[in-house]
């Protein structure tokens, strides 16, 4: 049986505080893949509607993690390589 996986991600959040000035909070959560499916703080899918996940990796580290979903494609900025997170995606996948 499949323990949880998980990898974090970090969505930038931007305010203009009391004095005008631009601010960028950064504010971090965790995509959580299981038997069920693929859970973010925004969004949970069903494993069936995931089609497939990718990487694209910055050259200065991390990247963006791609969820292709039958409701679009949804991008996560992540800080880690994403590698074990697909393959377990992939081994999850490959048994339904």
């Amino acid at each position: 049986m499949l323990s949880d996986h998980s990898i974090g991600y970090i969505e930038v959040k931007r305010e203009i505080d009391f004095y005008y000035q631009m601010q960028h909070i950064e504010m971090q959560f965790e995509l959580q893949l299981n038997l069920g499916g693929i859970t973010s703080a925004r969004h949970q899918f069903d494993l069936e509607h995931v089609i497939d996940v990718s990487h694209k990796p910055f050259s200065f580290g991390g990247g963006i993690l791609y969820l292709h979903t039958n409701q679009g494609v949804f991008p996560y900025n992540i800080q880690v390589d994403p590698t074990y997170f697909i393959h377990a995606f992939k081994s999850l996948k490959s048994k339904k």
